[in-house]
């Protein structure tokens, strides 16, 4: 019995997407990325192992979205610098105007090298999940007011996103 070749995965595509449709309606993409030590970001905006970065054609140059790594230069507190995000670290991609966008399973190291291997047909994959992005505040309001919920709110400057899951 012949087995199938091992399919690339779809996070770099969905990152296109998503990117696409963002730029096609006039949102701002910003990709959330799991920091360690293969990614190539100023460390002094990553806070608790993250950072957040905005990847539209105004704040780059030279964006490059491949299926291994996204790249481009971008300027943080005037100075021009090379950014390197493997697309594995990708957490979510979103449109920060409505938080409307895409979370993807985080893989451990161990299992990221386990994911190269051959699956068994007994193991699901993980899949990405559609996400609607709120700030903490829309939340706690939303938990208050369950009779009529709001859509949650664009995430107000400053502040942090929080990811909520979108079934």
């Amino acid at each position: 019995m012949m087995e199938a070749p091992q399919a690339t995965s779809t996070r770099p595509y969905l990152i296109r997407a998503l990117y696409e449709w963002c730029t096609d309606n006039g949102y701002t993409p910003y990709i959330a990325v799991s920091v360690n030590e293969r990614v190539q970001v100023p460390r002094e905006y990553v806070k608790d192992g993250e950072i957040v970065l905005n990847i539209s054609f105004d704040a780059t140059t030279s964006l490059k979205l491949g299926n291994d790594f996204i790249e481009f230069k971008a300027r943080f507190a005037g100075t021009a610098r090379d950014i390197m995000v493997p697309v594995a670290q990708v957490a979510a991609i979103y449109a920060r105007e409505n938080g409307q966008g895409m979370a993807f399973p985080m893989l451990n190291p161990d299992a990221a090298e386990a994911s190269t291997m051959p699956h068994d047909h007994h193991s699901a994959p993980l899949e990405p999940k559609a996400v609607q992005l709120a700030s903490v505040d829309s939340e706690l309001h939303h938990e208050e007011s369950t009779e009529n919920p709001e859509p949650p709110r664009p995430t107000p400057a400053g502040s942090r996103p929080m990811l909520k899951r979108v079934k």
